[in-house]
């Protein structure tokens, strides 16, 4: 019997590829040197490139070579992923089909054939993660598998000087087209060739500003070659400012201006944002624009586009640039409570954007490469570690640092420049460690009676020291590089880690920061040596750094009350209104909420609840802390407003 061949079908996935291929221009150059990685190039290669530049687009003609060349392809989005251990092997053992753990999805990609390729691309809103993939993950990946990471930051420093990775590690950066290229650019947009010199001389070869003047009328404000001088961004905001011009209908118009306000916009988000009754229209509109990008967890402006329609709104009208923020804020705390772990990281990385605080933005996604590599301690570290700490503290605290390298040396962390050389170092740990016992340390004794007096369900971090060799614990890059790496424990301990204990010797420096990041002050100043050391403690409360982050959010946005405010009491039906949501009570929970509310602020004894709110005169059972834990868990992000006096009772705690 002859077996026939069913002929191969083409799918409107194949012609919609080959649409984009037509569109590539250019860039010959860089293909070729990414290609050299299937020819025994470098294992690990980094495009590098500004906002625009078409960085995403070479991947994607890159990935569609390879792929006819019968490479197999992994391609990551990291604007997806949870920035963690966690969310990038959960995101890979999916696709593989494999357990989620590092050594399973590195066995499953080398068997994908004799070569693979793995790309990550939008690298820099995954920065926590470098210096494990660089110390961990990428090593235990077979030689055959090739990686490349795709971002706007040149690579930190570590992965091109730390020891073995000579010869491994490529870099590619991209600049703008050349002459011609732009000039095919645009006449494959649909622009006049005659006019391409002109629109050129405006968009100076950048990609998006070229896709972007294709689009816009050139014709209505005269030859732009005058403006050619300006920057990227300046540029890219008169084409914007020329593009929205042309913007006749008010609903696409509420659409771009929404859309511009938030990491990614979804249907209910744009719907919550805008009242309108055609939102799915709106919806569609933004699809279709050149410069949104439709992915998977919504749509997405392109970075320059939406910051230059923002500036513009929050300039122009404040009050609606607020509301959009506010109103998005709600949406988006009903949507995180009722998500699964896997996805609520999308939900906190929408509240992150919400928050202008640079501080915070700048602690969850550094602006800068870094150029200290965070490693774990080492043997050999211990003379350069207990030198920084006798530098900068006095010999008392020096000893106790002494005492806890040689108790618990894989609490350590240290800082390395590009010579490899210990530039600063980090103390953290586990509350419960064996070893907290262990060492005659009057800090971690204090943080040990507060946990004691002021239990709370969830785990809690112990931050005791971080030092640099040059800056000792004032502000510092390496200081930076060591936060970067503490932000990456936090992120990893979601949802379970509740509190984060450190001590300083300069409180006042640090005051104004800490108090807007929430932390309190713990006990009094402990002396060690002749220095006063203070104590601090930030409890992310029941929801862990999500609701922190929701709760940082919200102040900023002056939205508390929308979820503990004078209003949102529903007697009649037993309800109360939590982000926006309206949450049902049981006549207990309800009762109990009600009473210690009307006493804000007032401590209530646990019998004066027996007897006015369960009619009692007395009760030996916990059912007081029954109620009070099943109510703060339906309070979500308005739990910590009922709060436990220890040896006392329970009080509303005002806002």
């Amino acid at each position: 019997m002859t077996l026939r061949t069913a002929p191969t079908t083409r799918r409107v996935k194949d012609l919609l590829a080959d649409r984009a291929h037509e569109m590539f221009v250019g860039r010959s150059g860089e293909l070729r040197a990414m290609a050299a990685m299937l020819d025994g190039g470098p294992r690990v290669l980094f495009v590098h490139g500004v906002a625009g530049i078409g960085k995403s687009t070479l991947l994607s003609a890159f990935s569609e070579s390879a792929r006819s060349q019968g490479v197999p392809m992994v391609n990551l989005d990291c604007r997806v992923i949870e920035p963690t251990e966690r969310g990038l092997l959960h995101e890979l053992s999916v696709i593989c089909g494999t357990s989620p753990s590092h050594e399973a999805v590195a066995e499953q990609l080398a068997a994908l054939g004799p070569r693979v390729l793995l790309t990550l691309d939008n690298y820099e809103v995954f920065r926590l993660m470098d210096a494990w993939l660089r110390r961990v993950f990428i090593p235990s990946l077979a030689d055959h598998v090739r990686t490349v990471f795709v971002g706007r930051d040149r690579p930190a420093t570590a992965w091109l000087v730390s020891p073995g990775w000579e010869g491994l590690v490529g870099t590619l950066a991209l600049g703008p087209l050349d002459e011609a290229e732009a000039a095919e650019m645009l006449v494959r947009s649909g622009a006049d060739r005659e006019a391409t010199a002109q629109i050129n001389s405006f968009a100076r070869g950048h990609p998006l500003a070229l896709k972007l003047a294709a689009t816009v009328t050139m014709d209505r404000s005269g030859s732009h070659g005058a403006r050619a001088s300006k920057g990227l961004h300046r540029v890219v905001e008169e084409l914007t400012r020329l593009y929205l011009a042309d913007v006749r209908d008010p609903v696409t118009k509420r659409a771009l201006e929404a859309a511009s306000v938030v990491r990614r916009t979804t249907l209910s988000l744009l719907q919550a944002m805008t009242a309108e009754a055609a939102v799915q229209s709106g919806f569609e509109q933004l699809r279709s624009l050149p410069f949104v990008e439709a992915e998977r967890d919504g749509l997405r402006l392109h970075d320059l586009v939406q910051q230059s329609i923002s500036s513009s709104l929050r300039a122009e009208d404040p009050n609606r640039y607020q509301e959009y923020r506010r109103a998005a804020w709600r949406q988006l705390r009903t949507e995180a409570m009722k998500t699964g772990l896997h996805d609520l990281w999308r939900y906190t990385a929408d509240l992150l954007y919400l928050i202008e605080n640079p501080i915070v933005r700048e602690a969850f996604f550094p602006a800068a490469a870094q150029e200290y590599s965070v490693e774990p301690f080492r043997p050999e570290d211990g003379p350069a570690v207990r030198a920084i700490a006798r530098r900068h503290d006095p010999r008392a605290a020096a000893d106790v640092i002494q005492l806890w390298i040689e108790k618990m040396p894989e609490a350590f962390y240290v800082a390395r420049d590009q010579e490899g050389m210990v530039a600063g170092f980090y103390h953290m740990f586990e509350s419960k460690a064996d070893a907290v016992a262990l060492v005659d340390d009057p800090v971690v004794q204090q943080w040990l009676l507060h946990l004691r007096d002021n239990p709370a369900e969830g785990r809690a971090l112990f931050l005791r020291r971080w030092l640099s060799r040059d800056d000792g614990e004032r502000p510092s890059a390496v200081q930076a590089a060591c936060w970067l790496d503490i932000k990456r424990t936090y992120m990893e301990m979601r949802p379970d880690l509740r509190r984060v204990y450190l001590v300083l010797n300069d409180l006042a420096r640090y005051a104004p920061v800490a108090q807007r990041l929430c932390f309190r002050p713990v006990g009094e100043c402990v002396d060690l040596g002749g220095a006063g050391y203070q104590s601090a403690v930030l409890d992310f409360g029941p929801q862990s750094v999500d609701g922190w982050l929701a709760t940082l959010a919200a102040r900023e946005l002056g939205v508390e009350e929308d979820f503990l405010g004078d209003d949102f009491i529903d007697e009649g039906a037993h309800e109360v209104i939590v982000a926006g949501a309206r949450v049902k009570l049981t006549k207990l929970e309800f009762d109990l909420f009600l009473y210690l509310y009307r006493r804000k602020g007032r401590v209530v004894t646990r019998a004066a609840l027996i007897e006015e709110v369960w009619g009692q005169k007395q009760s030996g059972s916990n059912v007081v802390e029954a109620v009070v834990r099943s109510l703060r868990k339906k309070l979500g992000i308005g739990a910590s407003a009922i709060e436990t006096i220890r040896g006392s009772g329970y009080r509303y705690r005002a806002s």
